[in-house]
Protein backbone atom coordinates (compact mmCIF):
# COMPACT_ATOMS: atom_id res chain seq x y z
CA UNK A 1 0.00 0.00 0.00
CA UNK A 2 1.46 3.38 -0.99
CA UNK A 3 0.80 6.68 0.70
CA UNK A 4 0.48 9.71 -1.52
CA UNK A 5 1.79 12.91 -0.04
CA UNK A 6 0.27 16.01 -1.60
CA UNK A 7 1.97 19.40 -1.82
CA UNK A 8 -0.13 22.12 -0.25
CA UNK A 9 0.60 25.84 -0.39
CA UNK A 10 -0.33 27.67 2.81
CA UNK A 11 -1.57 31.23 2.40
CA UNK A 12 -0.88 33.92 4.97
CA UNK A 13 -4.48 34.18 6.17
CA UNK A 14 -4.55 30.51 7.14
CA UNK A 15 -1.16 30.54 8.87
CA UNK A 16 -2.00 33.68 10.85
CA UNK A 17 -4.74 31.83 12.74
CA UNK A 18 -2.07 29.79 14.51
CA UNK A 19 -1.23 32.97 16.43
CA UNK A 20 -4.70 34.51 16.74
CA UNK A 21 -6.00 34.04 20.27
CA UNK A 22 -9.10 36.00 19.21
CA UNK A 23 -10.15 33.08 16.97
CA UNK A 24 -9.62 30.03 19.22
CA UNK A 25 -11.59 27.57 17.06
CA UNK A 26 -9.73 28.53 13.89
CA UNK A 27 -6.46 28.61 15.82
CA UNK A 28 -6.99 25.02 17.00
CA UNK A 29 -8.10 23.86 13.55
CA UNK A 30 -5.06 25.33 11.77
CA UNK A 31 -2.71 23.91 14.38
CA UNK A 32 -4.22 20.48 13.72
CA UNK A 33 -4.09 20.90 9.94
CA UNK A 34 -0.43 21.88 9.73
CA UNK A 35 0.65 18.76 11.62
CA UNK A 36 -0.94 16.47 9.02
CA UNK A 37 1.90 14.33 7.67
CA UNK A 38 -0.01 13.38 4.51
CA UNK A 39 0.92 16.79 3.10
CA UNK A 40 4.13 18.53 2.23
CA UNK A 41 3.53 22.17 3.08
CA UNK A 42 4.90 25.02 1.00
CA UNK A 43 5.06 28.77 1.62
CA UNK A 44 6.67 31.62 -0.27
CA UNK A 45 8.86 34.52 0.74
CA UNK A 46 5.78 36.71 0.26
CA UNK A 47 3.81 34.62 2.78
CA UNK A 48 6.61 34.84 5.35
CA UNK A 49 6.78 38.63 5.03
CA UNK A 50 3.01 39.09 5.10
CA UNK A 51 2.71 36.81 8.13
CA UNK A 52 5.28 38.85 10.05
CA UNK A 53 3.28 42.01 9.41
CA UNK A 54 -0.07 40.43 10.26
CA UNK A 55 0.99 38.86 13.54
CA UNK A 56 3.02 41.84 14.77
CA UNK A 57 0.63 44.62 13.68
CA UNK A 58 -2.87 43.36 12.97
CA UNK A 59 -3.61 40.74 15.61
CA UNK A 60 -5.17 41.89 18.87
CA UNK A 61 -3.05 41.55 20.87
CA UNK A 62 -0.14 41.54 18.46
CA UNK A 63 2.73 39.07 18.78
CA UNK A 64 6.11 40.47 19.82
CA UNK A 65 8.69 40.90 17.07
CA UNK A 66 10.89 38.30 18.79
CA UNK A 67 8.07 35.72 18.87
CA UNK A 68 7.20 36.53 15.26
CA UNK A 69 10.80 35.98 14.21
CA UNK A 70 10.81 32.60 15.99
CA UNK A 71 7.62 31.71 14.11
CA UNK A 72 9.26 32.58 10.81
CA UNK A 73 12.32 30.52 11.67
CA UNK A 74 10.01 27.57 12.33
CA UNK A 75 8.26 28.04 8.99
CA UNK A 76 11.57 28.01 7.11
CA UNK A 77 11.60 24.25 7.78
CA UNK A 78 8.93 24.04 5.10
CA UNK A 79 9.69 24.40 1.43
CA UNK A 80 9.98 28.17 0.85
CA UNK A 81 9.48 29.22 -2.75
CA UNK A 82 11.43 32.32 -3.75
CA UNK A 83 10.11 35.32 -5.65
CA UNK A 84 12.00 36.47 -8.69
CA UNK A 85 11.38 38.71 -11.69
CA UNK A 86 9.98 35.84 -13.78
CA UNK A 87 7.44 34.96 -11.07
CA UNK A 88 6.40 38.61 -10.72
CA UNK A 89 5.79 38.92 -14.46
CA UNK A 90 3.75 35.71 -14.54
CA UNK A 91 1.73 36.94 -11.54
CA UNK A 92 1.03 40.26 -13.26
CA UNK A 93 -0.26 38.35 -16.29
CA UNK A 94 -2.32 35.96 -14.13
CA UNK A 95 -3.79 38.89 -12.18
CA UNK A 96 -5.15 40.41 -15.37
CA UNK A 97 -6.32 37.14 -16.88
CA UNK A 98 -8.20 35.98 -13.75
CA UNK A 99 -9.13 39.39 -12.30
CA UNK A 100 -7.06 38.83 -9.13
CA UNK A 101 -5.00 41.20 -7.06
CA UNK A 102 -1.35 40.90 -7.98
CA UNK A 103 -0.69 39.65 -4.42
CA UNK A 104 -3.17 36.79 -4.82
CA UNK A 105 -1.75 36.07 -8.26
CA UNK A 106 1.74 35.82 -6.71
CA UNK A 107 0.38 33.17 -4.33
CA UNK A 108 -1.15 31.24 -7.24
CA UNK A 109 2.04 31.44 -9.28
CA UNK A 110 4.26 30.47 -6.34
CA UNK A 111 2.04 27.45 -5.67
CA UNK A 112 2.08 26.42 -9.34
CA UNK A 113 5.87 26.87 -9.51
CA UNK A 114 6.31 24.67 -6.42
CA UNK A 115 4.17 21.89 -7.91
CA UNK A 116 1.39 22.21 -5.35
CA UNK A 117 -1.93 20.45 -5.85
CA UNK A 118 -3.79 22.83 -3.52
CA UNK A 119 -3.69 26.31 -2.02
CA UNK A 120 -5.23 26.55 1.43
CA UNK A 121 -6.67 30.04 1.73
CA UNK A 122 -9.73 32.03 2.71
CA UNK A 123 -9.03 34.68 0.04
CA UNK A 124 -9.79 32.88 -3.22
CA UNK A 125 -12.89 31.09 -4.49
CA UNK A 126 -12.87 27.65 -2.87
CA UNK A 127 -13.48 24.87 -5.34
CA UNK A 128 -11.98 26.72 -8.28
CA UNK A 129 -8.73 25.80 -10.01
CA UNK A 130 -6.18 28.41 -11.05
CA UNK A 131 -3.05 27.52 -13.00
CA UNK A 132 -3.67 23.85 -12.25
CA UNK A 133 -3.89 24.38 -8.48
CA UNK A 134 -7.13 23.67 -6.56
CA UNK A 135 -8.31 26.37 -4.17
CA UNK A 136 -9.37 25.00 -0.78
CA UNK A 137 -10.71 26.80 2.27
CA UNK A 138 -9.66 24.38 5.03
CA UNK A 139 -11.65 26.38 7.59
CA UNK A 140 -14.99 26.33 5.79
CA UNK A 141 -17.77 24.69 7.73
CA UNK A 142 -19.10 21.76 5.76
Amino acid sequence: MSCTVSRVFLDTNVLAYQFDAGEPLKQQRVRELVTDTTHTFVVSTQVLLELFVVITRKLQPPISQEAALRALVGLTRLHVGPADARLVLRAASTAGKHKLSVWDAMIVEAAAEAGCEEIWTEDLAAGSTLRGVRIVNPLAVT
